[in-house]
């Protein structure tokens, strides 16, 4: 038994201790330092000779929250690995990690890291080696298991045999390896590791472009959402590929993107948009609602580092908020530009400037919002009423290579409303609804065919052959592409030629007419143009369906457990409602447009007390503020008719103020929400809360923090509006840092608005808190994808939907409870023309609101029969990185360059 001790000053301490050491050494336990520099430039030659288990156990900057799950503490260290960069710090280092990937591929090498706060930094840095004879060797000292601290610094290291120093030693390793805490390395790393050893970078868009075959994932792989955020779903990933595959051949990508809320849309069309860019010199031109402009271009940039720009009406406002004071809607600063849908409807230069263009990609956001005017029973044989914007789409179709439209809910209310998206990508594409000649462009036919359960071919086939090939699909389009092919083959046709001859079928082969035969009966359910071009995933097929590469669900299933009891107002306060539906009645007697003007009032009362008090007062002062109300509609809808109120209306709207003034009394939702904070568990699971206006978040915000002044209570808004509150001061601060102390773990309690909250993730937060509920139903669902998503920590999320009795949302709530689940499951989500519903019960329109229903649930006994499309694609292990710095110059350049 002997005691030996070293210095780097005398000793070489890898060739003089560690590798003789080493040398098929039976096993060897590390307690190490931090696992990010610890592993990266671990010894690895050394430690491939051990023929035995290495097991390391490393510090991490993981909060203990982190680990509360195996899931949320895999998703931590890969964030925390990613914020290093190891794209950057190691690229000299290509051959140990090609080693360190062998040893824990291979599972020789095991690791565990430990959240700092457990024990606090691990500067005990010690470690046991059995030897090849089997002798025990315990060591300690301030070595990390990095290269450099076994070769370059200076270091001091106890060598010790002796059975007690052994024992000890060991006895700390195994405590801190079966810590609770401790967390094993996420496959992630290892498969990020293996990436690194072989990265190459791509120095210039074209070489990328001219590839044999560019690689999609080499021009996101290290941008922010895989880096920094938790990567892509398989379900993203497969509709990327697809339309950028599309987007390579003649006829473009043309493509409804149709998923449910929450499963990622704008990222999915936002990647699609940047490969279809650099894979042309033509822009990319996207239309959204006016509301999500900001969102569209925050996105880009923050999560794939994309610059764009978008239109305020005057000025192009870059990604770093930047006005551009150009004189022409045409000269964008970006390749990426971002438009108003309401600008394109009201505006018909607007139009005409953005028809002049050639685009490599059109993406349209809620494209259900490009509807006809005559929806309704037999409109399908009535000559289409276009709005301003559907009538706009089908001219934009004819000037872009590539077309996208997004919608959560391609049919509100009749199924023509998907044919209509349909038609509008086929105006430059024959391989949507083939020719002019095709039976397809007819809505009528083309409806009764895919409506029909087993539709009634000619007995000849030769009536299928004409539904068949005009547009002939693609052979990549069918599930089994053999008929497909040896059609195509016999006929000579490439797959750039969309429809094939009338009498085609005559030319075929018996066997190749047989095949073409069995496709009949699974054509009109499976292969038709509405299932090839309209992509629709939801969670629940997600949720079930196993990857093959993984077996595991391709969506981790995130339950919500919900509460949504309406809460009793006193005598006083539903006095004050009362008025404002006197107030909201006889605005309706008066006004005949302007459904939000109508119901302003009943909507902000609706949402809380303040919002309700804070409206009626400006009303009285004769000041309409509709902000926080203006969805971008079209001018048929907006408001419209602003006019002084009436010496009765006046009235009315001063009684109502004069109530809430005389008996002030704490809000019952006020109330209810510090309840569920802090003696049912919310805040300490984290707490978003939710209100369509800001006047209803600062209100309660006022409230919690004179109730839990201890609390630092964040605010994101829009405006000046963000930053935090504690015991009653507020500071202002940067959405970013809001969400980084969401992020951190610092941050418990969030009280955010609709329009400053789109695209938020809290994967933190275990809780949501909905003060009013949207008479849009879309922003229910929307809320609820801010923490029901991917890293969230908690398998099962609590929503709490609050409404006041006897309210409007009180009473549709009961109107809408016997056939929600009808319309849901037809829908797949409500959709937004159920908001007719609420101002036809806050106008005291029962009978209407019935219609509507019945309208939504009953006429449509079509269902599409979407493609759950989804297949496990591989990018985290892609290599090969185009150079982000070049990929940027390439995006930089304006419409006037690129156009």
């Amino acid at each position: 038994m002997t005691i030996r001790r070293y210095s780097s000053r005398r000793d070489n301490l890898a060739r003089d201790f560690l590798t003789q050491r080493l040398q098929h050494a039976r096993a060897y336990d590390r307690i190490a330092g931090y696992f990010r520099s610890s592993l990266l430039t671990i010894v690895a030659e050394a430690l491939a000779s051990v023929q035995g288990p290495i097991r390391v156990v490393c510090n991490s900057d993981l909060d203990p929250a982190d680990v509360r799950t195996a899931h949320a503490a895999q998703h931590a260290l890969r964030q925390e690995w990613c914020a290093s960069q190891p794209e950057l710090r190691y690229t000299d280092s290509k051959p140990q990690l090609a080693q360190l990937y062998q040893l824990l591929h291979a599972g020789k090498l095991h690791v565990r890291v430990l959240p700092h706060q457990s024990f606090g930094l691990e500067h005990g840095k010690a470690g046991v080696i059995t030897t090849a004879a089997g002798q025990q060797i315990a060591f300690m000292g301030s070595v990390n298991e990095t290269r450099r601290g076994w070769d370059v610094n200076y270091e001091l290291l106890w060598e010790d045999d002796t059975p007690e120093a052994v024992q000890w030693v060991q006895a700390e390793f195994d405590y801190l390896w079966a810590h609770p805490t401790a967390v094993p390395l996420p496959d992630f790393i290892i498969q990020d590791i293996q990436r690194l050893a072989h990265r190459v970078v791509i120095p210039s868009v074209a070489q990328w472009r001219t590839a044999p075959a560019p690689e999609p994932a080499a021009a996101v792989i290290e941008t922010p959402v895989f880096r920094r955020e938790f990567g892509l779903w398989e379900h993203q990933k497969y509709f990327i590929e697809q339309a950028y595959t599309a987007h390579q051949r003649a006829g473009g990508a043309r493509f409804v993107l149709a998923d449910m809320v929450g499963l990622g849309k704008t990222v999915q069309l936002a990647v699609a948009a940047l490969l279809m860019n650099l894979h042309s010199d033509a822009p990319v031109l996207i239309i959204a609602p006016r509301t999500l402009l900001e969102q569209w271009c925050n996105e880009l940039r923050d999560l794939l580092d994309i610059p764009s720009a978008y239109w305020d009406g005057k000025n192009w406002i870059d990604e770093r908020d930047e006005k551009h004071a150009l004189s022409s809607l045409r000269a964008c600063p970006r390749q990426i530009g971002i438009i108003s849908q309401g600008l394109v409807s009201r505006n018909a230069e607007v139009r005409e400037q953005l028809l002049k263009l050639r685009y490599a990609c059109v993406i349209v956001d809620e494209a259900h919002r490009a509807r006809r005017r005559n929806l309704g029973k037999g409109t399908e044989r009535k000559p289409p009423d276009d709005n301003h914007l559907l009538a706009f789409l089908r001219k934009l179709s004819r000037t872009t290579h590539s077309m996208l439209l997004a919608t959560a809910t391609p049919v509100q209310l009749h199924p023509i409303e998907a044919w209509d998206m349909l038609a509008v990508l086929a105006a430059n594409s024959e391989h949507v609804l083939g020719d002019q000649g095709s039976m397809w462009r007819n809505a009528e036919q083309a409806l009764r065919v895919v409506n029909a359960p087993a539709p009634a071919w000619g007995a000849d086939g030769h009536d299928f052959w004409q539904w068949l090939r005009n547009p002939l699909p693609l052979a990549a389009e069918e599930s089994d592409s053999t008929t497909i092919k040896l059609v195509r083959s016999a006929l000579n046709m490439s797959d750039d030629q969309a429809v094939a001859p009338v009498d085609g079928d005559t030319q075929l082969d018996v066997s190749v007419q047989h095949r073409v035969q069995k496709l009949s009966s699974t054509y009109p359910a499976t292969f038709n143009p509405f299932i090839r071009h309209i992509i629709r995933r939801t969670r629940t097929a997600l949720e079930d369906r196993i990857n093959p590469a993984t077996n595991l669900p391709y969506l981790n299933r995130i339950e919500v457990k919900l509460d949504d009891k309406a809460l009793p107002l006193s005598p006083y306060l539903h006095d004050a409602y009362q008025l404002a539906e006197q107030f909201c009645a006889l605005l309706s007697a008066s006004m005949r447009n302007g459904g939000f003007l109508r119901t302003l009032l009943l909507r902000r009362v609706g949402s809380s007390l303040a919002a309700g008090l804070k409206t009626a007062r400006k009303l009285a002062n004769g000041v309409v503020d509709l902000s926080e109300d203006d969805d971008d509609e079209e001018p048929d809808n907006a408001v419209q008719g602003h006019r002084s109120l009436t010496s009765k209306e006046q009235d009315t709207v001063q009684s109502f103020i004069d109530v809430l003034e005389q008996y002030p009394e704490a809000d019952p939702k006020h109330t209810l929400t510090h309840h569920l904070l802090m003696h049912e568990g919310w805040l300490e699971r984290g707490c978003i809360i939710f209100s369509q206006y800001y006047d209803t978040i600062d209100a309660l915000a006022q409230f919690l923090t004179a109730q839990l002044p201890a609390e630092r209570i964040g605010v994101y808004a829009g405006g000046n509006h963000t930053g935090f509150i504690q015991a009653g001061a507020f500071t202002s601060a940067s959405r970013e840092a809001v969400k980084a102390a969401v992020r951190a773990g610092t941050l418990r309690l969030l009280l955010g608005t609709d329009a400053a909250s789109e695209g938020l993730n809290l994967q933190r937060l275990g809780s949501l808190i909905n003060l009013d509920l949207p008479w849009n139903p879309t922003r229910l669902e929307q809320r609820k994808g801010r923490i029901q998503r991917m890293g969230q920590q908690h398998d099962v999320v609590w929503i709490y939907n609050m409404r006041y009795a006897d309210s409007v949302e009180d009473r549709v709530h009961h109107l809408l409870s016997e056939r929600l689940a009808t319309i849901f499951a037809l829908f797949g989500q409500l959709p937004d023309v159920l908001e007719d519903v609420w101002v036809a019960v806050a106008e005291g329109k029962d009978d209407e609101a019935q219609r509507t229903l019945a309208e939504a649930s009953e006429q449509h006994p079509f269902q599409l029969k979407y493609n759950d499309a989804v297949s496990s694609t591989n990018w985290e292990t892609c290599a090969t990185v185009l150079d982000a710095t070049e990929r940027r110059r390439y995006l930089l350049r304006g419409w006037q360059d690129g156009a």
